[in-house]
């Protein structure tokens, strides 16, 4: 049965008011199943306090494909006349208090999105994975945290022909990335000088974590942020990115790294956190199967190296060790791919010397904010550690070393990509 057909029906069906409230009184909630050409979609009915809906209110049913459920939202007459006058405005950023247990819009909101979640992770597989769980979704795996975000980033994100998005796995140089990324990008109007925004913030609040909006902060994020042309950040595959973004104008930056220094920063990253379930052992198991943060790994990496071979002039595919190994060469590079090359009087001032010290692993790990500084309940700490190509010697035995290499020659086998 088409998606569309069945909500237009399910609306129809409860196109009356009191008829809806009935018939959902009698269904009560749970789980209806239906057929969506090979898959089964779960839609989820549920029922925000229905006592006292009279002539006041309205009951507004909206649809969310994509997580697989429906809502039914209760909106004051206030509400509904704005809805009446505007069907574009649906999805409206709160909802209304109940009638018989007052609630504010905001509490109302977050225990309504909190259930949305735990409601779409139900549907999921998932693995146990340092403590918590991890979830696969549309083939790739996701944490808790991740997938409100990135959900509604799919959703609700309209790419523009002037943005710039740096997008990785995790531990791949991401926030090494993002600092030159920044500093290129703003040298016009930010000087490299004691007041530069990158001597007091971490790399990650200048540019802004796609899958990590605050997700109580309003039922859509705001991504009409940071001006005429925004630098964003995503670890999201390939075959997850919002359409907008690939019929776009929009550039891609992609950093790649040795799989195995990923593994191992990866381990220790983990570990920063407090996540000390799971063995090293297992986690190199689960890391394997491909079940890790956005991965599988070779997956993730493989999407965007294609794509760079299919449309060079959208996406600059970047290798971790050849940016340590040549900085400079590397960083003009991006300059000339991101639109703001670097002039010759630029070099012969000390442009390009004076963005890498700014921006070297060695310098902004002993920054003040990034020493004492938080995130997302973290200390800014945990994404430095020493950021050295071919670490993992220093960890990973040589029958794992050797199961990596084997699987990343597996993977890429024919590709031309060689990490």
């Amino acid at each position: 049965m088409p998606a569309s057909f069945l909500i237009h029906f399910l609306k129809y069906i409860f196109r009356d008011q009191d008829l809806m409230v009935q018939r959902i009184s009698s269904v009560g909630s749970g789980t209806i199943n239906f057929k969506y050409g090979d898959k089964l979609i779960k839609l989820w009915i549920y029922i925000i306090n229905f006592s006292g809906v009279n002539s006041s209110h309205c009951l507004q049913l909206s649809s969310d494909l994509e997580l697989g459920y429906i809502n039914v939202y209760r909106r004051t007459e206030q509400q509904s006349s704005i809805l009446n006058a505007n069907p574009k405005a649906t999805n409206m950023s709160t909802s209304p208090s109940s009638s018989s247990a007052p609630l504010s819009e905001d509490s109302e909101l977050q225990e309504l999105m909190e259930q949305q979640r735990k409601n779409l992770l139900s549907t999921l597989p998932r693995q146990r994975w340092q403590g918590s769980y991890l979830y696969k979704y549309n083939g790739f795996w996701f944490s808790t945290m991740q997938m409100p975000g990135l959900v509604e980033f799919r959703k609700h994100f309209q790419a523009r022909d002037s943005d710039v998005l740096i997008i990785t796995t995790p531990k791949s140089g991401t926030t090494w990335l993002k600092a030159l990324a920044f500093a290129l990008m703003n040298r016009n109007i930010c000087p490299i000088n004691q007041n530069h925004p990158l001597l007091n913030q971490n790399p990650h609040t200048l540019v802004l974590h796609l899958e990590y909006p605050n997700p109580y902060d309003k039922q859509h994020p705001d991504y009409s942020f940071q001006g005429s042309r925004r630098l964003l950040g995503t670890h999201c595959p390939l075959a997850l990115l919002p359409e907008s973004v690939m019929n776009s104008g929009c550039k891609i930056v992609y950093l790649s790294r040795n799989i195995k220094d990923i593994f191992v920063s990866y381990w220790h990253f983990t570990n920063k956190l407090g996540s000390t379930e799971t063995s090293f052992e297992e986690f190199f198991d689960l890391f394997c199967k491909g079940v890790s943060l956005s991965g599988p790994i070779w997956d993730h990496v493989l999407g965007y190296w294609k794509a760079s071979l299919d449309k060079p002039q959208k996406v600059l595919f970047l290798k971790y060790e050849e940016m340590t190994q040549e900085p400079a060469f590397n960083l003009k590079h991006l300059a000339e791919f991101l639109g703001c090359p670097i002039s010759q009087e630029e070099e012969t001032a000390g442009v390009v010397d004076e963005i890498l010290g700014l921006c070297s692993f060695d310098h902004m790990r002993n920054l003040e904010v990034n020493k004492s500084g938080t995130m997302w309940n973290h200390s800014n700490q945990v994404f430095f550690r020493n950021g050295k190509v071919g670490d993992w010697k220093n960890d990973l035995p040589s029958e794992m070393a050797e199961r990596l290499d084997q699987i990343t020659a597996q993977k890429f086998l024919g590709s031309g990509l060689d990490l």
